[in-house]
């Protein structure tokens, strides 16, 4: 399915609820799904990025983890996005029914539809976002006066690239004005802009980061610095929370694939990083060089945990610098299944706080 169909607007959803997590259901609204305990039949529309960080995804699907876990029963459509912006308003129109996306469009997601649209059901990624700067740039100090690209704005990176400028007392505005003029674009133009000199560095996620300083750039801040233990979250398994109430088994089956597909990478990790750079080069054309997919690799923690206190602490973040006004986030996690899976694999449980 073209991502460009994804991305029209459609009626906002209305039905609000926490899933429910038993094996029978009913369809409701557009999800015409039905589901027999142990048997689901339907359709899974599943969004992720062609991004390293999005692995658990890449890699499941080329090893036909998902296909498994969901059954012959269920019909799975995947689309792939270049930004959270683009997913999350894919999930917001109901055009998406599950995806792999980052916390902060996860939250504004949550927030723009008054707590409505999506449930957080797992985590995915962990690590793997830094500051590359210019080699000449040796201190947080030398940032006054230039040029910072991000992501895009009020995105993950960006808030964090803000919330560290703040910390440091260098200010920054939404409109590219203050101590550090911050430019959101798309991580693959800022590749090339770095090279050009166009900026003078960025805070991105992996594998950009590794592309930036393997061009030369120094990766100034290791945002794994910033957190306690080094852990924070990069990418969330979300669901639309009306077809997590119509279709239970599904997304049951969904938290299994992924929790199956991040089993397999921490497993063997040199066949992991091997088949999600050769599913890159599938998706984007050419798989990434050695020099840029071993240090990234090692940069990333795929894990199930959602690393809720990270989530929590940058949303505070970013209603610190005014790119998020004042919101409740109970109700955003509902990691019953991913729990009660976890207990059955003898497995320690996770939080939602």
């Amino acid at each position: 399915m073209s991502s460009r169909r994804l991305w029209r607007r459609v009626t906002p959803l209305l039905a609000v609820g926490a899933l429910a997590l038993a094996a029978t259901a009913c369809s409701s609204g557009g999800d015409k799904n039905t589901v027999s305990a142990g048997s689901p039949t339907g359709t899974l529309r599943l969004g992720y990025f062609p991004n390293l960080t999005h692995a658990p995804a890449i890699y499941g699907l080329d090893q036909g983890i998902f296909a498994q876990k969901l059954g012959s029963g269920v019909k799975l459509d995947t689309s792939t996005f270049n930004s959270g912006t683009q997913e999350a308003e894919a999930i917001l129109s109901g055009a998406l029914d599950a995806g792999y996306i980052g916390p902060n469009p996860a939250v504004n997601t949550f927030v723009k539809s008054k707590g409505e649209a999506l449930r957080i059901i797992s985590g995915a990624t962990s690590g793997g976002a830094g500051l590359v700067v210019k080699s000449s740039i040796t201190s947080v100090d030398q940032l006054r006066g230039r040029t910072i690209a991000s992501p895009g704005l009020a995105n993950t990176q960006d808030v964090a690239l803000r919330y560290y400028l703040k910390q440091h007392g260098l200010a920054t505005d939404k409109n590219g004005g203050g101590d550090v003029q911050i430019r959101p674009q798309d991580n693959t133009v800022t590749v090339d802009a770095f090279k050009s000199g166009a900026i003078d560095g960025a805070w991105v996620p992996e594998p950009t980061l590794s592309r930036m300083v393997a061009d030369g750039g120094k990766l100034l801040v290791d945002e794994a610095s910033e957190w306690p233990n080094g852990k924070f979250v990069t990418t969330l398994l979300v669901v639309r929370t009306e077809y997590a109430k119509s279709n239970p088994e599904i997304v049951k089956r969904l938290v299994e694939a992924n929790v199956a597909s991040i089993d397999a990478l921490n497993a063997d990790p040199a066949k992991g990083q091997q088949v999600t750079n050769q599913g890159l080069g599938k998706l984007s054309g050419k798989p990434l060089a050695d020099a840029v997919i071993t240090p990234a690799w090692k940069r990333l923690t795929f894990t199930s945990d959602p690393v809720a206190s990270s989530l929590l602490a940058s949303a505070d973040h970013a209603q610190e610098l005014g790119l998020l006004s004042k919101v409740d986030l109970n109700g955003i996690f509902d990691l019953t299944a991913l729990n009660a899976l976890l207990t059955t694999q003898g497995k320690p449980s996770v939080a939602a706080k």
